[in-house]
């Protein structure tokens, strides 16, 4: 399969995200779920980026987060039309388009847009990207994915709240952004030294996954295991910082 061309597509698609992102407003915001929200313009999005996909790559699948997967589940466009619809809903800047490419089960390209603050990221496997190079926790800066919400969230948050606290004891900082795709595209930059996601929506982390993969980010799951689609956790880290992170993460227990 010829990625560079499906990187140009991915491109165009992400433009025209982006332009919707940047030029209307959230319009009517709902709840998908109980503090889970999704808006007017997330729907709109991923509309027209699937008929924009449909077009391009008819013999290629598109695995939405609003709408689910339609077409070929071995090849997937996999899109989070606004990744930090909260953020988004709220005015802050830090959302993000996430646009990704899977192949037979793994993460082959990607494109990331934060179209609030000008940044876009991209890779393709074999190609390359950025590279972090903090190379102990206590000096590196680690980002947590959100906290649980909907059924359950109270339990499903316990083992995030000791994480939390034993990261804060070992590491420089704890960030939480609020968008997977920033934390792996920020991991990938060197802005951030490490990414943890206890969860792993294949829209919010098969573009973020091949472009830190590329730059150099090692990307595993909760065990050390390498990150698939098909995964329950999302790691992302600097070679040199991942064993700590991962010891940390053992230290407080059951993590699923």
């Amino acid at each position: 399969m010829n990625y560079a061309s499906l990187l140009a597509i991915a491109h165009e698609a992400v433009d025209l995200a982006a332009e919707m992102v940047r030029t209307r407003g959230p319009g009517v915001v709902t709840e998908k779920q109980e503090r889970d929200l999704v808006s007017e313009v997330d729907v709109a999005v991923e509309q027209a980026v699937r008929k924009h996909l449909e077009e391009a790559t008819p013999e290629v699948g598109i695995l939405g987060e609003e709408e689910g997967l339609s077409g070929s589940a071995d090849v997937v466009w996999a899109l989070d039309p606004v990744d930090g619809t909260a953020n988004f809903v709220h005015g802050l800047p830090l959302c993000a388009i996430s646009l990704g490419l899977i192949d037979g089960g793994r993460s082959v390209l990607g494109v990331i847009d934060l179209p609030f603050l000008g940044s876009r990221y991209h890779a393709a496997v074999g190609d390359g990207a950025y590279r972090s190079e903090t190379s102990v926790l206590s000096e590196a800066i680690v980002s947590l994915g959100d906290f649980a919400v909907g059924q359950d969230a109270g339990r499903r948050n316990q083992p995030r709240f000791a994480l939390t606290e034993a990261l804060a004891a070992k590491s420089q900082r704890v960030r939480m952004l609020g968008s997977s795709a920033a934390d792996l595209a920020w991991v990938a930059d060197g802005k951030t030294d490490a990414s943890i996601m206890l969860s792993n929506k294949p829209w919010d982390t098969a573009a973020g996954v091949i472009i830190a993969r590329e730059a150099g980010a090692l990307v595993v799951d909760a065990r050390g295991k390498p990150h698939t689609p098909a995964a329950t956790s999302t790691i992302a880290a600097a070679p040199d910082v991942l064993e700590d992170i991962l010891a940390a993460m053992s230290s407080v227990g059951e993590l699923g």
